[in-house]
C-alpha cells in the first residue's frame, strides 16, 4: 500500500494538503529517465541550457501570487515576507546561470610545444537534492539550477512540510519545457531516500537539514564513492565591538535573530557585546524586539509567525526554561505577545542575559525566536566564545574597523565571516560550513566544482 503524507499547517493545526508517497515503480522510472535524459542534456550547448533554466526561473516567479500564501500555510512565514524568498531565489539562480560559462570553462595550463593540454569539467550524472522546509525555495535552488547548468539531471526530494514547493519546481520546469525526465520531484519517505542513495544510481547528494539526518545520508552513501554535500545548521554568533555603529548593529541583529521566527541555519543565536556598550545594546535590543507582532502569518500586520510545529516551539520553550533554572534572566514578557500559547506553534521572541556556555540555549541549535546575549572584555574573549561551539556556519562582526574584521575573521572557525551584516547568502561567495555545520560548497563558481568531475586531456600532436 502506498503511504500517504499529511501536511499539518502550523497556522491552525489542520491538514493543509495530503499526498501519496512515490511508489517503487515511480522511483524506478524517475531514476531511469533521469539517466537517459542526462546523456542527451550534457550534449546541449551551454547557451541552450541557460535559456531553459532562465525560463524555469521566470515561470517560478510568475506563480508568486499563489506561492506566498502557500508558504504561510505550509511553514508559517508571514505573507509580508513571502516575496522576499522568491527574490532571493531569482538572485541566486540568475547569478549561477550568468557565471556558468566561466565557471565551467576548460582549465588550460601554460602551453607546451607539441601538446594540447586542458582540464574539462564534466557533469556527474544524476544529482539528488534533499531540501528542507525553512527556506524551501532558496535552499533547493542552490543546487538545482547549477546542477542543470552543469549538465546533470536532478531528482528533488523536498521536505514533506513544504511538499507543495517540490510541485512548484516541477511545474516551473514543465512550463519552461525542460526535456522529459531531466528534472523529477518525488515525495519520498526516509527509507526510500536512503535506498536511492545506496542504489549507486545518483552521483551526488546535496542535503540541508539536521546533523543526525546528515549522518544518515553519509551512512546510506557508504561504499558508493559519491559526493555528499551537507549543510547541517549552526549556532551562529555575533560580536559587537565597542566601535560598532550601535543603532545599525541592533537593527540588523534583532532581524537576524527573529526573522522567520529564528528558523534559519544562519540565524543569530548568540551575541557577544563589548562590556563598554553592553547596557546600551541590550536596552535598544529589547525595545526593538518588543515591536514585533506575533500572529497569523496570513495577516499583513504579522511580523512573527508560528514555528513550523508545536513540538519545535516546545523545544525552544524547554531551552528557555532550563536556562532560567540555571541563572539566566528573561527580558521579554510573553504576555506582551497575546498570540503566544503554551503547547502551540506560536511562541513569543525571547532575549536572555546572564547566560553561560553551560546552558543548552548557548550550545545547541535552537531554530527558534530566542537569543542569548553576553558581555565580553574584548576581542580575545569574544573569539574564544565564538569558537566554543560544535557548529561553524557563519559568524558576524560589528565594527567600523575593516582591518580588525579581517584579522578576527581569520581566527574564527566558520564558513562565512560577515562584517556589519548577517543572515544573508551572497551567491558570488561559497556557502559552506565547518565542524557540525557540514561540508561541501554550494553557490559561487566553487559550487560548480562539486557538481562536476575533472577530465584531463593530454594530447601530443607533434610526433
Amino acid at each position: 500500500m502506498t503511504a500517504k503524507v499529511q501536511l499539518i499547517s502550523p497556522v491552525d493545526g489542520r491538514v493543509y494538503v495530503e499526498r501519496d508517497c512515490a511508489d517503487a515503480a515511480q522511483v524506478e522510472q524517475a531514476l531511469t529517465t533521469a539517466a537517459t535524459a542526462q546523456v542527451l542534456w550534457q550534449r546541449r550547448p551551454l547557451s541552450e541550457r541557460a535559456a531553459l533554466c532562465t525560463a524555469a526561473v521566470d515561470a517560478m516567479l510568475s506563480m508568486q501570487a499563489d506561492i506566498v500564501p502557500e508558504l504561510a500555510w505550509q511553514m508559517g512565514r508571514p505573507v509580508r515576507y513571502g516575496a522576499g524568498e522568491l527574490r532571493g531565489f531569482a538572485e541566486r539562480a540568475r547569478h549561477m546561470i550568468a557565471i556558468a560559462p566561466d565557471a565551467l570553462a576548460a582549465v588550460e595550463p601554460a602551453p607546451v610545444a607539441g601538446f594540447r593540454r586542458f582540464i574539462k569539467r564534466e557533469p556527474l550524472g544524476t544529482v539528488l537534492v534533499v531540501a528542507p522546509w525553512n527556506y524551501p525555495y532558496l535552499t533547493a535552488v542552490n543546487t538545482i539550477i547549477p546542477a542543470l547548468m552543469a549538465g546533470n539531471s536532478v531528482i528533488l526530494k523536498h521536505a514533506t512540510q513544504t511538499l507543495l514547493v517540490g510541485e512548484r519546481f516541477a511545474e516551473a520546469m514543465r512550463r519552461a519545457k525542460l526535456p522529459d525526465g531531466l528534472f523529477r520531484n518525488l515525495l519520498l519517505d526516509h527509507q526510500q531516500t536512503s535506498e536511492i542513495i545506496a542504489s549507486g544510481r545518483v552521483h551526488q547528494v546535496n542535503f540541508t537539514g539536521s546533523v543526525e539526518a546528515g549522518k544518515a545520508m553519509e551512512s546510506a552513501a557508504t561504499g558508493r564513492f559519491i559526493g555528499v554535500g551537507l549543510e547541517l545548521g549552526g549556532k551562529d554568533p555575533a560580536y559587537v565591538r565597542a566601535d560598532a555603529n550601535l543603532e545599525h548593529a541592533v537593527e540588523n541583529l534583532v532581524d537576524g535573530s527573529f526573522f522567520n521566527s529564528g528558523q534559519s541555519c544562519c540565524a543569530i543565536e548568540r551575541i557577544y557585546v563589548d562590556q563598554k556598550i553592553y547596557p546600551a545594546f541590550v536596552e535598544r535590543f529589547i525595545a526593538l524586539t518588543g515591536q514585533y507582532v506575533l500572529g497569523n502569518p496570513l495577516d499583513e500586520a504579522t511580523t512573527l509567525g508560528p514555528l513550523v510545529t508545536p513540538s519545535a516551539a516546545d523545544f525552544v520553550r524547554g531551552q528557555i526554561a532550563e536556562a532560567l533554572t540555571q541563572g539566566a534572566k528573561a527580558l521579554i514578557d510573553p504576555k506582551a505577545f497575546p498570540a503566544d500559547a503554551p503547547g502551540s506553534a506560536y511562541l513569543a521572541p525571547q532575549v536572555l542575559v546572564d547566560v553561560t556556555h553551560q546552558m543548552s540555549v548557548m550550545r545547541d541549535e535552537s531554530f527558534g525566536p530566542v537569543v542569548g546575549i553576553m558581555p565580553v572584555a574584548g576581542d580575545n574573549e569574544a573569539v574564544a566564545l565564538m569558537n566554543d561551539s560544535a557548529f561553524g556556519l557563519s559568524a558576524s562582526l560589528w565594527t567600523q574597523d575593516l582591518a580588525a574584521a579581517e584579522r578576527l575573521g581569520n581566527e574564527i572557525a566558520t564558513g562565512t565571516v560577515f562584517m556589519n551584516r548577517c543572515d544573508y547568502l551572497d551567491p558570488a561567495l561559497a556557502w559552506t560550513g565547518v565542524k557540525n555545520s557540514g561540508r561541501g560548497v554550494t553557490l559561487s563558481r566553487l559550487g560548480y566544482e562539486h557538481l562536476t568531475r575533472a577530465k584531463s586531456f593530454h594530447l601530443r600532436h607533434e610526433v
